[in-house]
């Protein structure tokens, strides 16, 4: 059995590739709609493993609101990155055009995390 999050965003091309530079994932099955502007099904994998499915939003967020308040409307976790340098790429990729929630830190249960809203309106928690 797969399972996939999957996310609904504006500028779905766009974003599988910020995703995929992120995470260092790779686009494993890509579904563009008829005229190739969008993906009605798009999903990323990393190491062989599928990590995360997203398409075209069809009424996207206010992402600039959703900046501005740091407000997360549901959080994405990827943790067991393998080393804090995997952290900090994506911290710095995800960080771009979005806000950050918490920088990168240490807690009792983990010694590299961070939160973050990309500029597509998606909250992640990353740690190592």
């Amino acid at each position: 059995m797969k399972n996939y999050t999957q996310v609904y965003v504006k500028n779905s091309l766009e974003a599988a590739e910020f995703y995929c530079k992120a995470f260092g994932a790779e686009i494993t099955r890509a579904f563009p709609n008829a005229d190739g502007t969008a993906y009605e099904h798009c999903e990323l994998s990393v190491n062989c493993e599928g990590f995360l499915a997203l398409a075209e939003a069809a009424n996207p967020c206010d992402v600039e609101f959703l900046h501005k308040m740091k407000w997360e409307t549901m959080t994405f976790n990827v943790f067991e990155m393998g080393s804090e340098a995997a952290v900090r790429h994506a911290f710095d990729v995800l960080r771009e055009g979005g806000a950050v929630i918490d920088p990168i830190h240490a807690l009792p249960w983990s010694s590299c995390c961070a939160t973050v809203i990309d500029k597509y309106g998606v909250c992640w928690w990353i740690s190592i």
